[in-house]
């Protein structure tokens, strides 16, 4: 799972063997450890969300995604989920989660688990 956070957006984007871990479990976390403290990010599959939600608590975001939507999604065709959440003094936070799509130029990173990039194979 990739985390990338610019302002107030906060986008998740998940191979195809975390889509289907959130399906099967509801639930996966990744860790990035720093000297005394450990940052963590993680999805939860939630009956109680509507759609899509966050939280930040004990140095975590997670974000949630309705429980019925998580279970179906390893098996459908929607790319991803987005929210925008208005926050205090008129700022508004922006939620992104999305299937992570093979890049389109050539990268070093291992993408065998990324999705099929539909632009690409409208291409071949």
């Amino acid at each position: 799972m990739k985390i990338r956070i610019k302002g107030n957006t906060v986008r998740y984007r998940l191979t195809k063997s975390e889509v289907e871990t959130l399906a099967q479990t509801g639930y996966y976390k990744e860790e990035t450890p720093f000297v005394g403290k450990t940052f963590m990010y993680a999805i939860k599959a939630d009956p109680d969300t509507p759609e899509l939600n966050v939280d930040f608590v004990n140095d975590t975001i997670t974000m949630y995604l309705n429980e019925h939507k998580a279970v179906a999604w390893a098996n459908n065709e929607i790319i991803g989920y987005n929210l925008e959440i208005k926050m205090a003094k008129g700022t508004t936070l922006s939620l992104l989660l999305e299937k992570d799509f093979v890049c389109m130029d050539n990268r070093a990173e291992d993408q065998s688990d990324n999705y099929p990039n539909p632009k690409l194979e409208n291409n071949t």
